[in-house]
């Protein structure tokens, strides 16, 4: 799996905001919690660029963080022109312009976790590369969580 190297523009995300580790947002069904929240009320959010759903994860800057037990923060929401009227209950999100490396996943969302290992624990020490802190995805319409034709889009910011 080799990424694409690309440089992003910056943009904004408006949604809902989740601070957990991935035991509980596993345990707790927060992510799909959020995802059924973010689609309900969609119409609320004024700007929206397309229909892709982006989820953000930002992770402390931490020697030994390990998502599986250390809380991390996760934006889920809608792309968006501007973040002037946020839906109460909600967060605007700047996602900075970066240079980012893209993989695809493809299977079962359940099978996501190995795409991340791979990219953590195989791609980024062998690339030479500096994580930049975050990553994200893009859930589009190949987003079929339950199904093997499932494609997710991943993002992991470089420094």
């Amino acid at each position: 799996m080799e990424p694409v190297v690309a440089r992003l523009s910056e943009f904004q995300v408006v949604g809902i905001t989740i601070t957990a580790n991935l035991k509980e947002i596993e345990g707790q069904q927060l992510v799909k919690k959020a995802h059924e929240q973010m689609l309900s009320r969609k119409g609320e959010i004024e700007g929206r660029i397309g229909e892709e759903v982006y989820l953000i994860q930002i992770y402390p800057d931490k020697s030994d963080f390990n998502a599986m037990f250390d809380a991390f923060k996760l934006v889920i929401g809608y792309k968006v022109s501007t973040a002037a009227n946020t839906p109460t209950g909600m967060v605007a999100h700047q996602v900075p312009g970066n240079e980012y490396a893209q993989f695809l996943h493809k299977g079962l969302e359940s099978e996501l976790g190995r795409t991340y290992d791979f990219i953590y624990s195989q791609w980024l020490p062998q690339s030479g590369r500096q994580f930049g802190g975050y990553d994200f995805e893009v859930w589009d319409d190949r987003y079929q969580p339950e199904s093997s034709e499932n494609e997710i889009e991943v993002y992991v910011a470089m420094k």
